[in-house]
């Protein structure tokens, strides 16, 4: 087994930058809407966008937290699908991912 501490210390950043932003996105979306209906409409455009930020914010925590949850089980850099190592080129480039180039 190789060691992936580094790749484990760069998911953690990774990690609390994320849920910081969906944090900050969460503020956002619960801010009272201003009673002016021009106003409103820019305010619900924006929450529009703010919740497919948070979604995929969400979903990028999950496979952070699910890389995390490889490493310390000695799974990481096995691709979950057939089973072959992930190259070190594409788990540099992504961290978190679960697949080769070819399961992908």
């Amino acid at each position: 087994m190789s060691d992936y501490g580094e790749a484990r210390t760069q998911l953690l950043k990774q990690l609390e930058a994320l849920t910081q932003r969906v944090g900050k996105i969460e503020t956002n979306l619960r801010q009272p809407h201003d009673p002016d209906w021009q106003e409103r409409a820019i305010q619900l455009e924006n929450d529009e966008v703010l919740e497919g930020l948070d979604e995929m914010s969400r979903k990028e925590v999950q496979q952070i937290r699910e890389a995390i949850r490889r490493i310390d089980a000695g799974g990481y850099g096995t691709c979950v699908g057939c089973g072959r190592p992930i190259g070190l080129a594409r788990l540099a480039a992504l961290p978190s991912t679960s697949t080769c180039v070819r399961c992908a």
